[in-house]
């Protein structure tokens, strides 16, 4: 009985420049670039097996079976990797998640980066990393740039088969060393989930157009600032960019509101401590959680003084983290 395994280690990811809005659902081609940083601290480490005696497709997520829901995402996905390899295997999927999955700090993107690897490798596609982050893009968008380490773009492309769509490093993750603080204020599941909120933000959303318009310029500044470690340059841009983002959700039908009190705490909190001189921003995907910029000598003042608000729950220190890894 041949087993074809693999064994692919993948970080998450925190967009700097937010990506919002999809001008194709299958293939996850973006409305817009976006740009973010690897990071150090949450991973997702997932085994493929491939092997003819299987009779179906088996997905694990921390080694209980996964819902439903998320077994039909990966089977999915393994569908693009069988096609591409040409062979009609099942396979058995074991994740183990280091990420607080679903509360706004994104794990679809470890999770996908990880399992194209995994799978691609199992099935000896010998595909370079721009052809595993095209790949990766087909089963969560961000999941392509979580294929590198360090500083990531991900350029949207033009084409409607999106092979143009793919991520690049800008920077190492040793190339420049800043703090990135998860902030944990809600760890319960979101009610809107980003596809949907993204979805309708595209469809009903007045301020959607604005986005689009200002996106493509706070990301060259974004790139300018990083390539010229220019951090406060870099911070009031991601700021604005994510601020902007949530504004465009609010303008949906329904209104899409991630935020929670604690949201908010964090932020004055945040204000409050540049106005003392600490030069520190924040950012918010699509959930309620915040992360919180900072240069290295700042990182612990800044630690430890967000552990003083009541809503915060939690402070995970990060650092720009590397690309895919394999294990054996």
């Amino acid at each position: 009985m041949i087993i074809m395994k693999a064994t692919a280690k993948a970080n998450t990811n925190i967009a700097l420049i937010k990506y919002w809005g999809k001008r194709d659902e299958t293939l996850f081609l973006p409305m817009n670039s976006s740009l973010s940083i690897t990071l150090d601290h949450f991973n997702t480490i997932t085994t493929v097996e491939f092997c003819k005696s299987f009779d179906k497709d088996i997905f694990l997520l921390n080694n209980l079976p996964a819902s439903d829901k998320e077994s039909n995402k990966v089977f999915r996905f393994l569908d693009k990797v069988r096609n591409l390899a040409g062979v009609n295997l099942h396979a058995v999927v074991s994740s183990e998640n280091k990420v607080p999955t679903a509360a706004g700090f994104a794990s679809s993107a470890s999770g996908f980066a990880a399992l194209a690897a995994a799978a691609a490798k199992a099935l000896d596609l010998e595909l370079n990393t721009k052809e595993i982050s095209i790949l990766a893009r087909q089963g969560s968008g961000s999941a392509c740039r979580s294929v590198y380490g360090g500083y990531v773009e991900w350029k949207k492309g033009i084409q409607e088969d999106g092979k143009d769509s793919f991520a690049s490093q800008l920077l190492s993750e040793q190339d420049w060393k800043i703090s990135i603080l998860s902030v944990l204020v809600a760890g319960e599941q979101k009610k809107v989930s980003s596809r949907e909120g993204m979805k309708r933000t595209v469809e009903t959303s007045p301020f959607y157009a604005g986005w689009l318009q200002t996106v493509e310029k706070d990301l060259e500044d974004a790139k300018e600032a990083i390539m010229s470690r220019e951090f406060e340059k870099l911070g009031h841009v991601v700021e604005a960019n994510a601020l902007k983002m949530h504004a465009t959700m609010l303008g949906a039908k329904p209104p899409v509101l991630y935020w929670q009190s604690g949201t908010m705490d964090v932020i004055h909190h945040i204000q409050y401590l540049r106005l003392t001189g600490i030069p520190v921003f924040f950012t918010i995907d699509a959930g309620s959680n915040v992360k919180v910029l900072c240069l290295p000598k700042d990182e612990a003042i800044v630690y430890e003084s967000l552990l003083t608000l009541p809503t915060v729950q939690k402070v995970f220190i990060c650092h720009p983290g590397s690309g895919i890894t394999y294990l054996e």
